[in-house]
């Protein structure tokens, strides 16, 4: 039941990217190997409700330090879909990989929120349902022990934020997961959560897919290949929508 919910304002920020190669982002390779960049999103998600971030991104000096080209802080690129970090007041970190949880010094007035096997003293038991109406997390552990995804009621309906569920539309379309998982069934099991948490393939945002950028339409002109809009359907939805395989099918 979706009646009363808020629909929630989406957004996509992309904060540095890197150089790399198919064969960085499926295990086992790929036998058509080439260039496959990277990028790096932070997001957020705003309504009369109130504002939520989803990760915080890396520093400068963390870019510097593994080569990643740092295009912008992801917390002060907030300001330019009109959040205020000193404001916001709740965090959902999808899991604690450096690229998902630097800056988390920069929220002074902010509740952090993870999945127990991922930070067990900072949540609860019961962590990974409904964390305000409009916004669910689930579990979805693989790539991180305890990697959530984020679940968000806009406009379109519910749009998955996927995070490193799957970094790419390819891992999910494919079914091969990324390189690093420390459980590679649930990676897999994974796809099938994120599929069945939405209406439609094309309501789930992969965590570091450059076509993200393509894909969504900007936030302004002067936004264009900085922040996307999520909330609204794709530009390339008749060709580019991610297809999955359903739920039990034979891997």
């Amino acid at each position: 039941m979706t009646g009363g919910l808020p629909e929630y304002e989406l957004f996509a920020i992309r904060y540095a990217t890197r150089e790399a190669r198919r064969a960085d982002h499926f295990i086992g390779g790929d036998p058509h190997d080439g260039p496959m960049p990277m990028d790096y999103f932070v997001w957020a998600a705003m309504s009369p409700a109130g504002a939520y971030v989803i990760d915080t991104g890396f520093t400068a000096e963390t870019a510097t330090r593994r080569g990643r080209t740092f295009l912008r802080c992801p917390v002060d690129a907030l300001r330019l879909v009109g959040i205020d970090p000193d404001a916001i007041e709740h965090v959902i970190l999808t899991h604690m990989h450096y690229d998902h949880v630097g800056n988390f010094h920069r929220f002074p007035r902010a509740r952090f929120h993870l999945q127990q096997p991922e930070l067990r003293f900072a949540t609860g038991r019961l962590m990974g349902h409904e964390l305000a109406p409009g916004i669910t997390v689930h579990p979805a552990p693989g790539h991180s022990l305890g990697l959530q995804f984020v679940r968000v009621h806009t406009r379109r309906g519910w749009v998955v934020i996927a995070s490193d569920v799957t970094h790419f539309y390819e891992n999910m379309q494919s079914g091969r997961p990324f390189t690093t998982a420390v459980n590679v069934g649930g990676m897999l099991d994974g796809f099938d959560a994120l599929a069945a948490h939405v209406p439609a393939h094309d309501h789930i945002v992969p965590g570091h897919d450059p076509l993200v950028m393509a894909r969504y339409p900007a936030v302004s002109p002067e936004l264009a290949g900085i922040a996307v809009r999520l909330d609204v359907h794709p530009q390339l939805a008749a060709h580019t929508a991610c297809a999955t395989r359903t739920k039990g099918e034979t891997r």
